[in-house]
């Protein structure tokens, strides 16, 4: 896990020799500690590599390019790549080459300053490498969770020296993936770090060959002096962030790289409001961010930078879901055996680490499965988590809202750990908290929101930290494949199943429309009440996606350049359209959507990786393994929301806003059917029983308190009309509804979004957005 940094020069067909060769590599260590096995790097064109060691620097044996051997002569010297200093700047010297001198101290100050301020991402060490024209620079900071000693240091480089990559994430049975390389391919390994895997895959299969053999949440930066390639990728599902944006004009324009936005400031970029992108809903657009001309590499996606600076954008893998067409000849048993040996499968391959590994625990199932099978697998079979001493309690964490919010769900948590026997620790969520930390979650997820979830999840995170615990397990992923999400539910009415036709909605549409009224009526009636979205506008339940206010709240020039926005959807390709169109079920149309849109770009950062990296956390999630994922997507529609005649009790919603008075249709489906059989025999009954509640903070709180208080001091006048896009009119509006007994929760959640654009402006110094900027 990591956080990384990259400058790429579009145009290098014109560099030295073999695409500048090896170049200047620095590593610095968060911790005191040797600096070892450093590899000199003294060439230039086609000269060969020295190797120095020991971490000291050391002039390799390089050549000048004509095969002449030298020994730092003509400023070919080199650098040892795994110089040791104390703290997080260590660098091992820097020499000049061929005069690219100042050209290299100044990248190597800006990827310093870029990789200092991500630095939560990586606390442990710090490294930096710069090919020998200067083209090419990477940097990445470490958190080190596999092979703890300098071994895992990045920049990684392959055995021949010829690739060179920055790795963030987690590659899964990397011991088994090394094992292979080096029987069948003789492949030399320095390390037993899980991302030179990668390096080593890349190396013997190539892109896009490689990528069926990664298995885990990754984001990477590889560059082959072969061929002069770049390749830049993402997960599958968007675990990991990746950012993009151009830089400069003509010879000098080159690609930025990095983790988080924030990495950019050092390295001369300057944030501009992308209105376009606010207007139309940004945390639902694939590659699109709150800021202009930056972008999101898409998941399940490659980037590849040619040396003659062409750029490809490609996809590797995208889900894909049952044939509606087909009838299911498996048994209903079959397929939940199914689930859970591979859930089973995919929790045991992600408690391997060198380090403490725990469990974030809600009051869900999703969750409480993967805490469940933990406990199995630990007590029966005496695998560890991590490095954890066997003896030692395995560790849950949970969060706690007051009582009287109607969002507190750590009773169930805590119910659940003690069936478990498990450890439950409790990060205790009042109005002080959650306002004290507001501006800081906002800043780390980079984006609005319309709660106050991630500020929740983002103060959750210190807990694992201060029990010494860096790695955790999540439940994130289970409803976009399971069908959780109370707002699917209309989809899977929408029409009849055919692939398993013992289900009685497949001869009775009459029966099954009336239902899809009533439940469409259901969801608008729950969104109401938690002030998703202007139930009197919209008919769409999709609309509750989007996270901007309303129309009329931005000023003039917005409407009158922009036009009404619809709902952005994630960006289709003409085969997924036709897939919905002809062989998908509604159902999986709209969990496809939901993937790729508010999962990839919301749940996973705001929720996931912002939230938990900010304080150096982990987090892995057993539900988004591919190879389940892959099987879940080819289950029938009608085993993950199931159908019954008789009205199932609302057991469990207890105080909860998100079920009042269910409709007779909401009692007869239960959503994640098949996932709460497969993990029946790992969760309590109460659980198995209870209705779909999602993880939320409080929306009401009082005039004069905290909340209050905090967002007073963030929306005013000022600091609205310097964003310049909102009117002060309507926001004023807002403060005045959204606080008090009689607090209008839609109104809140537009302040909780106003609020983060303010702490983005203020914090980013984003420039006041104006008609010509935006244009």
């Amino acid at each position: 896990m990591c956080g990384i940094t990259a400058a790429i020069t579009l145009n290098r067909s014109s560099s030295n020799g073999v695409d500048g060769t090896n170049g200047h590599g620095t590593n610095g260590h968060g911790t005191n500690g040797n600096g070892t096995n450093g590899h000199g790097n003294g060439t230039n064109g086609n000269g060969t590599n020295g190797h120095g060691t020991n971490g000291n620097r050391i002039n390799g044996n390089g050549t000048n390019g004509n095969g002449t051997s030298g020994h730092g002569t003509n400023g070919n010297g080199t650098n040892g790549r795994n110089g040791h200093t104390n703290g997080s700047n260590g660098t091992n010297g820097h020499n000049g080459v061929n005069g690219h001198g100042k050209k290299h101290a100044i990248l190597r100050q800006q990827l310093h300053k870029s990789l200092e301020t991500i630095a939560h991402r990586g606390p442990d060490a710090s490294g930096i490498w710069i090919s020998h024209d200067g083209s090419i620079a990477l940097g990445h900071r470490r958190l080190a969770i596999n092979d703890l000693s300098a071994d895992g240091e990045q920049p990684l480089h392959s055995d021949d020296d010829k690739i060179h990559a920055v790795v963030n994430g987690e590659i899964y049975d990397h011991d088994a993936i090394r094992e292979r390389c080096i029987r069948e391919h003789g492949y030399k390994f320095k390390g037993h770090c899980d991302s030179e895997v990668l390096v080593a895959l890349y190396k013997i299969h190539g892109a896009p060959g490689f990528f069926e053999h990664l298995r885990g949440e990754f984001s990477f930066v590889i560059y082959d002096e072969n061929d002069g390639r770049v390749i830049v990728a993402r997960d599958r599902f968007g675990i990991k962030p990746m950012f993009w944006t151009y830089q400069g004009e003509g010879a000098d324009k080159r690609i930025l790289l990095t983790s988080e936005m924030k990495g950019f400031s050092a390295l001369g970029w300057e944030a501009e409001w992308n209105v376009h992108g606010l207007l139309s809903g940004t945390a639902m657009q694939v590659d699109n961010t709150v800021f202009k001309n930056v972008w999101k590499l898409n998941p399940g996606t490659w980037m590849e930078i040619t040396r003659d600076g062409e750029i490809k954008h490609q996809k590797y893998w995208d889900p894909q879901y049952k044939d509606k067409r087909e009838i299911e000849t498996r048994t209903s048993d079959e397929m939940i055996e199914g689930v859970r040996e591979r859930l089973i499968n995919a929790v045991r391959l992600r408690l391997r680490a060198d380090v403490p590994v725990g469990i974030y625990l809600s009051g869900g199932i999703d969750s409480s499965v993967v805490a469940g099978i933990v406990t199995k697998l630990v007590r029966e079979e005496g695998i560890k988590l991590g490095n954890q001493d066997a003896t030692k309690r395995i560790a849950c964490f949970t969060i706690q809202f007051p009582e009287t919010s109607g969002f507190n769900e750590s009773d169930i948590a805590e119910r659940s750990a003690e069936w478990l026997g498990v450890q439950i620790l409790k990060k205790d969520m009042n109005e002080t908290e959650l306002a004290n930390n507001f501006a800081d979650a906002v800043y780390h997820a980079e984006h609005h929101n319309f709660d106050l979830n991630s500020v929740g999840k983002f103060c959750l995170s210190t807990l694992p930290r201060q029990h010494g615990v860096p790695v955790v397990l999540t439940g994130e992923g289970a409803d976009e494949h399971f069908a959780g999400y109370p707002f699917v539910l209309p989809s899977f009415l929408m029409e009849a199943d055919y692939s398993w036709p013992e289900s009685p909605l497949v001869q009775n549409d009459i029966g099954r429309m009336i239902m899809y009224k009533e439940m469409t009526d259901d969801i608008k009636d729950m969104f109401d009440r938690i002030g998703m979205f202007e139930t009197e506008t919209s008919s769409n339940p999709a609309s509750t996606l989007r996270l901007e206010p309303e129309w009329n709240a931005f000023v003039p020039w917005v409407r009158d350049t922009y036009k009404a926005p619809g709902f952005g959807d994630p960006a289709l390709s003409p085969e997924v359209l036709q897939n919905m169109l002809m062989k998908w079920h509604p159902l999986h149309s709209t969990l496809y959507a939901y993937t790729k849109g508010p999962l990839a770009n919301m749940i996973l950062t705001c929720l996931g990786d912002r939230t938990e990296m900010a304080h150096s956390i982990e987090a892995r999630p057993p539900f988004l393994d591919h190879h389940l994922v892959e099987y879940v997507n080819n289950l029938p529609p009608s085993l993950k929301v199931a159908f019954s005649e008789t009205p199932a009790e609302a057991t469990g919603t207890g105080a909860s806003l998100w079920w009042k008075d269910l409709s007779a249709a909401r009692q007869k489906l239960s959503e994640k059917w098949i996932l709460k059989e497969a993990g029946k025999p790992f969760i309590t009954q109460e659980l198995y029983e209870r209705r779909k509640h999602p993880y939320s903070a409080p929306l009401k709180w009082p005039r004069g308190g905290p909340m209050h208080k905090m967002m007073t001091d963030l929306i005013n006048k000022e600091n609205i009309e310097q964003l310049g896009f909102m009117e002060w009119d309507s926001v004023s509006q807002w403060l005045e509804e959204g606080f008090g007994d009689d607090a209008k929760p839609r109104a809140f959640r537009k302040l909780i979004c106003t609020a983060s654009w303010v702490v983005l402006s203020q914090r980013f110094g984003v420039k006041k957005a104006t008609k010509e900027q935006s244009l």
